[in-house]
């Protein structure tokens, strides 16, 4: 009898033990992420706070609080830059909702030919297609411009707006291949059964299911577009028709008289639009990943 105790008072030692150190590693663990987490946060947040400073004091120190807290760099930033910042979020609304809607229809029906449909050269197509993923913009740059510069299209918004309407993005029609393959066969041909063709089996059955990777493609289509400086600045001149990124590159001065402090207050503006997309949808992001990323 003393021996069984002694058994299970060392049996309960050694539980007790176990849970205390996982309970320490789970402590270690969560108190490193935060940590990391914190690291990540530090520049978005001080850029916060060098929004609320007067100019002079942005770079005195890297703290985060503000010594004379002032809103008015965000009044100074909507408009000192000779027209309103709404104009130029307007404009970069409009781009990124019509390459949204131009990548989600073309590269889903893309995809669903190159997933689906039996043609010559389906492999080789596919293949070409992919290879295009690892050519740099700048490549096809020149070629590009001159293409809109023929069709009287620079200085407007179609050469950002066009090519999304024409699938050029290989990326989210490989997403949307991969997503495709995992729904079964079977479900097409009991639509070819009730009569469907290939247009009512995209429509009503892969189009459906397709949404995780189709909100997915909406995602990064406004995350890219919204962000995409270059293309911006090389096809954009006319003042009332910028973007975004190309507006706040309006607020440095190579001669040092830069309103940091407007900058900043507007670049904070401009991140609202970003954050609220990806937290809103971050849960259908990450399913439409897991989805096609396990194939």
């Amino acid at each position: 009898m003393n021996r069984s105790r002694l058994a299970k008072g060392r049996t309960t030692v050694d539980r007790t033990g176990v849970r205390r150190g996982d309970a320490v590693k789970r402590f270690l663990a969560h108190a490193g992420l935060i940590a990391g987490a914190l690291i990540m946060l530090y520049p978005l947040l001080w850029m916060i706070s060098a929004s609320l400073r007067p100019n002079h004091e942005i770079f005195q120190h890297a703290g985060l609080i503000p010594e004379h807290p002032t809103l008015g760099n965000y009044a100074l930033g909507w408009s000192s830059t000779g027209t309103s910042f709404g104009i130029y979020l307007t404009n970069s609304l409009i781009i990124c909702a019509a390459v949204v809607i131009g990548n989600v229809l073309t590269c889903s029906l893309t995809a669903y030919a190159f997933a689906r449909l039996t043609f010559v050269g389906r492999k080789t197509l596919f293949g070409l297609m992919l290879a295009t993923i690892m050519l740099p913009g700048h490549v096809t740059l020149i070629a590009q411009y001159s293409i809109f510069r023929d069709l009287n299209w620079i200085d407007t918004f179609w050469p950002m707006i066009v090519p999304s309407f024409l699938a050029t993005d290989a990326f989210f029609v490989f997403l949307m291949v991969q997503f495709i393959r995992s729904i079964p066969v079977e479900l097409d041909d009991a639509a070819r059964i009730d009569g469907c063709g290939a247009w009512g089996i995209y429509r009503r059955i892969i189009l459906p299911l397709l949404s995780p990777a189709l909100v997915t493609t909406a995602i990064f289509s406004f995350i890219w577009t919204w962000n995409n400086f270059f293309s911006q600045l090389i096809y954009l001149s006319t003042r009332t028709r910028l973007t975004v990124p190309v507006a706040l590159r309006g607020f440095l001065d190579s001669t040092g008289s830069s309103e940091w402090g407007a900058l900043f207050a507007m670049s904070v503006v401009t991140l609202v639009p970003v954050v609220v997309v990806f937290v809103v949808f971050q849960r259908r992001i990450l399913a439409g990943m897991a989805h096609t990323g396990l194939k």
